[in-house]
């Protein structure tokens, strides 16, 4: 017998970005089941069509009544104009978002600092950041007037603590931990939550991204470790949006059980009878010390 209660979820509106893949994907997927409607945001149209499609058929598949209406819009969250004219993309009778997800952003390369790109660093900028300020403050003003509303934002254990090679990712992800933490202050004389979702090791494109399509490379960061699927995080992102109204899930760290920090995880030996045990970094996976 289950004992998650999505009640609370049914036929609500949820708005996440970033949904052709990985972790958006699977939230989108996952409030499809627990009976929400899903507005699926992507750069990627026909990739965010795919996951809308599998949204539906999931909701077909639960048996649930209420809510199952889906919406795939194409749209660049760090393009200030296509968000400023997102609503002319929804259907009218999903315009009243109950719930944003914030899941947009990415890395790019492994470069230090001195060696990085002028153009890297604005991409990640412009989506981590300046995209899902843009998109909070589109919602933000409509969850003001009627008084309710839940932003999720995805932050990252990389915003808690920064580690060699990814000082600008790390940056974006420290950013975004002080918008969520300074929004959830200001709003705290209203009933509109505040989460955010801090991850560890997941297994999804993001390091095939950060590798520029390199997929061996991507592999190696995982190697000796079992790392965190996109249903893990779709999960808690689910379960944080189902809590009692008066319950606000302030922040979740979410870690594989063999990583404890950004710089410290246990990696099994692949000889198990001559190796000793190593710790290591988990985000290049390049620095090791026993």
């Amino acid at each position: 017998m289950s004992i998650f209660n999505a009640s609370r979820i049914l036929g609500k509106t949820v708005l996440v970005t970033g949904a052709s893949a990985g972790i958006g994907a699977a939230t989108a997927l996952l409030f499809a089941k627990g009976g929400s409607n899903v507005i699926l945001v992507a750069r990627r149209a026909e990739a965010v069509k795919i996951v809308a499609d599998a949204c539906a058929a999931a909701f077909e598949a639960s048996g649930l009544k209420e809510g199952g209406r889906f919406a795939a819009v194409q749209l660049d969250v760090s393009d200030k104009a296509q968000v400023a004219s997102f609503w002319d993309k929804v259907p009218q009778d999903l315009r009243n978002v109950d719930i944003l997800v914030n899941n947009a952003g990415f890395v790019l390369g492994v470069d230090q600092v001195g060696n990085i790109k002028d153009e890297d660093i604005e991409a990640m900028f412009a989506t981590n950041v300046l995209g899902l300020i843009s998109v909070t403050q589109l919602l933000l003003k409509d969850f003001k007037v009627k008084q309710s509303g839940h932003v999720i934002n995805l932050g990252s254990i990389a915003g808690r603590e920064a580690y060699a090679g990814g000082s600008i990712y790390t940056a974006t992800k420290h950013a975004v931990h002080a918008f969520t933490a300074s929004m959830m202050r200001e709003l705290v004389n209203t009933p509109i939550r505040v989460t955010e979702i801090q991850p560890g090791m997941v297994e999804t494109e993001f390091s095939i991204v950060r590798f520029r399509g390199d997929a061996g490379a991507a592999k190696k960061v995982y190697d000796g470790l079992e790392p965190l699927t996109a249903t893990d995080i779709a999960e808690e992102i689910v379960w944080a949006a189902a809590r009692p109204p008066h319950v606000n899930i302030a922040e979740v760290l979410v870690l594989p059980v063999n990583q404890a920090s950004t710089t410290v995880n246990y990696r099994k030996p692949k000889d198990k009878t001559n190796e000793i045990p190593s710790f290591s970094s988990n985000g290049v996976g390049n620095v090791k010390s026993s």
